[in-house]
């Protein structure tokens, strides 16, 4: 059997604000609240996994990156820009607003509240 990674807890202030703003600026569909008292936003981002935010007292912002295809990142970087999200080229610049990736032809960081770190890159 293929290992995937079904789930991951995001730490939040705010769980359900927290899953809108990702799934807003990612495009991504937002799930009905789930786990006991309905304490996880989770948000699909693709069949196989989802991201169950979770308000916790002190978040501590992890770092999850994606990898898009050029459409989406057009679109991811439309969105940010539509919203006024800063966004950035460097993860210790995430609001840059440049798209000028180290790792690949166009890649960017963006935060939230919580000091998640997400990081958006795409081949072209």
């Amino acid at each position: 059997m293929t290992v995937t990674l079904n789930h991951t807890i995001v730490p939040a202030v705010d769980h359900r604000r927290a899953a809108r703003f990702f799934a807003s600026v990612m495009g991504l569909p937002e799930l009905p609240p789930a786990g006991r008292d309905g304490h996880f936003a989770p948000v699909r981002v693709n069949d196989s996994l989802t991201l169950d935010f979770m308000a916790v007292p002190e978040p501590e912002g992890h770092h999850l990156a994606f990898d898009v295809d050029p459409e989406t990142f057009d679109a991811i970087l439309a969105r940010l820009e539509a919203a006024g999200v800063p966004y950035g080229s460097d993860p210790t610049e995430p609001d840059n607003g440049r798209t000028d990736h180290p790792l690949c032809p166009r890649g960017l960081f963006f935060t939230d509240e919580a000091g998640n770190l997400y990081e958006v890159m795409s081949p072209a």
